[in-house]
């Protein structure tokens, strides 16, 4: 199954929104990685950084909603396509959970043993 969005008929206004919010935050957080800014300033570069996060999650959810499911390719070569549903994705995302499981269960870790298990009796040496 591929996704494919159709980036050529997004409204030019809204990619480079994205863009720009995206080039924004990224030099906000180059200022806030230096530490060269006092408090105040440290503090708003925040907020507005979290005002650009949340402005990018919101363009890229109007964006998803758009995507489509490549289905299959008809005789003439055209892309057969349908609406991206939503239970697709959570159930990809289901999955995705399960597989992280189950690559964590091959891992487990021994259990450490009781913090007196190596002692010896009271009063004996050995």
């Amino acid at each position: 199954m591929t996704i494919v969005t159709d980036t050529a008929h997004q409204p030019t206004e809204e990619r480079s929104n994205f863009e720009q919010a995206l080039a924004a935050l990224e030099k906000v957080v180059h200022e806030l990685e230096e530490g060269q800014l006092g408090l105040d300033q440290a503090v708003g570069c925040y907020e507005t950084g979290v005002k650009l996060l949340k402005q990018c999650h919101a363009l890229l959810d109007q964006a998803e909603r758009r995507i489509e499911l490549l289905t299959g390719v008809d005789a003439q070569g055209q892309p057969v396509v349908e609406p991206f549903d939503e239970q697709v994705a959570s159930s990809l995302e289901e999955k995705s959970r399960n597989r992280a499981k189950r690559r964590t269960a091959g891992r487990r870790v021994p259990e450490s043993p009781p913090p007196d298990a190596d002692m010896d009796e009271p009063g004996s040496l050995f």
